[in-house]
């Protein structure tokens, strides 16, 4: 009996896969048992679920740095979202690792974002603090799991365990996100962790490049930023006659390949040092083998101490930032005050759970453009 086209990508996983990947045909599952799809793995239907939500189409009106009304050209959590899973495709196929389980995490990592960026998640937290603070990775998963409602037979998207855990353990330094279904004791898949740096070096390059754009940054203020240095040299080395525009263009493809090439050169090293040959082996591992050289790494903190002095803590994106954040405090205290001018699905939850968390909920699913027309007709 021939393979189902579903069986074929899984055979040819075996033979072409790194041992150490994650590989389709051992997904550890759904919350939901469900019959699996003839023509897709269960990581492509993954992808599949997440790129037809409504929580995912609503990124593109979300802030990555620069409020979505600010300009046409700056990156939406949408765009980034694209670039981090572009970079982690590339990365996995590098390295001998699963590019479908990689995508899946890269495209779904960020749904549980507010509207405005890291300010609206960190007022949120505020807000949330007598009921457990909010977290925008622990929102993504609660998103995956109970917000998205398309299926009639379970809440959620019901999403394999793989793609769930890649959640719950993306940034891996912060507290442990659901303890009991993802042992914290436990590495999470190679997969997982490289889309953890591939958003970094994704943010690194698109962020300078933002900023220049913007004329929030100069180009002699990354004068004393090494690796800036380093890539302007080769840059000019390849193309010695460009305008700005090109220039910038060229630096960033250099950024994102050089991060990415070490990523890739150093992980080897590691795999190889410690003798990893399974899953299991990468999950018994008790440091992460996806990693930046030392030197390098020093380059990269040198790189991020600049946005955060120089771009992040702009006056006026602190400006920005402040009136972001009295916008979701005074909805937040706006539906506290009288839950019933929530939408009506989120009505319907009053009864059964916490007033603050279904708020919690219904704020940080809006998205920048929504958060303000809500603002104005409270406020009207």
């Amino acid at each position: 009996m021939p393979l189902s086209p579903k069986e074929r990508i899984e055979s040819y996983e075996k033979k072409i896969l790194a041992p150490f990947a994650c590989f389709s045909s051992e997904s550890r599952g759904r919350q939901y048992p469900q019959q699996e799809h003839p023509i897709r793995t269960v990581f492509q239907r993954d992808r599949d679920r997440v790129i037809h939500s409504a929580a995912f189409r609503r990124m593109e009106y979300k802030t990555q740095v620069f409020v979505n009304h600010e300009g046409d050209h700056y990156r939406t959590r949408l765009t980034h979202t694209i670039e981090v899973a572009q970079i982690s495709r590339s990365i996995a196929r590098a390295l001998g690792l699963n590019e479908d389980l990689a995508e899946a995490i890269a495209l779904v990592h960020d749904l549980g974002h507010t509207p405005f960026g890291h300010s609206g998640e960190e007022v949120l937290d505020d807000l949330l603090n007598n009921n457990g603070g909010f977290n925008h990775n622990r929102q993504s998963l609660r998103v995956v799991d109970f917000l998205e409602r398309r299926y009639p037979a379970h809440p959620g998207l019901n999403l394999s365990y793989e793609v769930r855990e890649g959640i719950a353990k993306h940034e891996t330094t912060t507290r442990p996100i659901c303890p009991e279904i993802f042992p914290a004791d436990e590495m999470p898949t190679l997969e997982a962790s490289l889309v953890d740096i591939a958003d970094a070096i994704a943010y690194n390059s698109h962020d300078i490049d933002d900023g220049l754009s913007s004329e929030i940054l100069k180009w002699d203020m990354l004068d004393d930023v090494p690796l800036w240095v380093e890539m302007l040299e080769e840059s000019k080395k390849a193309y010695p006659e460009l305008d700005e525009e090109f220039r910038r263009y060229s630096m960033v493809r250099l950024l994102v390949n050089r991060q990415a090439t070490d990523l890739i050169d150093n992980t080897i090293k590691n795999i190889t040092r410690e003798k990893i040959s399974s899953l299991e082996d990468v999950r018994k591992y008790k440091k992460v083998l996806i990693s930046f050289s030392l030197g390098f790494e020093k380059k990269i903190e040198v790189l991020k101490k600049f946005l955060s002095e120089q771009m992040y803590h702009h006056p006026h994106l602190v400006e920005m930032s402040q009136q972001t954040e009295e916008i979701i405090r005074f909805l937040f205290d706006s539906y506290k005050n009288n839950p019933q001018k929530l939408h009506g699905k989120y009505k319907l939850r009053l009864d059964k759970e916490p007033t603050e968390l279904v708020i919690a909920d219904y704020i940080a699913g809006m998205t920048d453009r929504y958060a303000y027309k809500m603002y104005d007709e409270l406020k009207s």
